[in-house]
């Protein structure tokens, strides 16, 4: 029973790995450099996997049952029943976990184990190249994170106007601010890196709840709390409540 329940777990896995590069989601998960490389190798995982059921040895189905006499499966044992009803109930709970709920995003979970802003590497080493038109309209949460961890004084922003778009998330040391947030990931999920603009709005917490997505428009000011660690926010003129766009990651 425990053979076949591995090779049927990971049947399960690929196939979910194999359904989300289908649907396009595998980016929920994974850098969209590794679409193609992922997809593949599923499959030749699925067709070993499936050979595994075809060709497994008569031998070792005696091992199994050699290997169940070692769980306590053998007749008129007390507990036998637990060895294949767990396994029972594990392939389950993996049908649903993988199969059945729909696949979800990082989000402020996250945020809180991750240093918000913390990584050099999240953020580009370089700041953006500026317009020479003053269009900022292309710049993304993490190019103008990117400039105000630059150091870049109130008198660089003073001209300029940004529309970002993110999840909310609080700010842990001041209750007026928040951040419209997203995360950048390298690889996959595991090293994805949580950055952030601030946005000073008082009581936001009674129109935002954390994680929803929303589009904020609005010039950088000096922070009004001096004893905040942002010292420049956006003050927005508008925050549009939005839903969570196709790509959530930036890259």
């Amino acid at each position: 029973m425990s053979r076949w329940q591995g090779v049927v777990l990971s049947l399960i896995g690929l196939t979910a790995t194999i359904w989300l590069g289908l649907s396009g989601q595998l980016a929920l998960y994974i850098h969209p450099r590794y679409f193609v490389f992922t997809v593949i190798m599923a499959v030749i995982a699925g067709v070993l996997a499936l050979a595994a059921f075809a060709f497994a040895p008569t031998a070792q189905d005696g091992h199994e049952h050699g290997d169940e006499h070692e769980h306590g499966d053998e007749p008129g044992s007390r507990w036998g029943w637990l060895w294949p009803v767990g396994s029972v109930l594990t392939i389950i709970a993996a049908v649903v976990a993988l199969l059945i709920l729909p696949p979800s995003t990082l989000t402020t979970a996250t945020v809180a184990q991750r240093d918000l802003n913390g990584s050099a590497s999240a953020l580009t080493l370089k700041a953006p190249a500026l317009p020479g038109k003053g269009d900022y309209s292309a710049f993304t949460v993490r190019d103008w994170a990117s400039l105000l961890r630059s150091g870049a004084g109130q008198d660089f922003f003073a001209d300029k106007t940004a529309t970002v778009t993110g999840f909310v998330s609080a700010d842990k040391t001041d209750p007026n601010v928040f951040f419209v947030t997203r995360f950048v990931v390298t690889c996959c999920a595991v090293d994805a890196q949580p950055i952030g603009v601030p946005v000073y709005h008082p009581g936001w917490q009674n129109e935002y709840k954390t994680d929803s997505w929303v589009t904020v428009t609005s010039s950088f000011r000096a922070n009004p709390n001096a004893a905040s660690r942002e010292a420049i926010v956006l003050i927005p003129d508008s925050i549009k409540p939005t839903t969570q766009p196709a790509q959530p990651y930036v890259y």
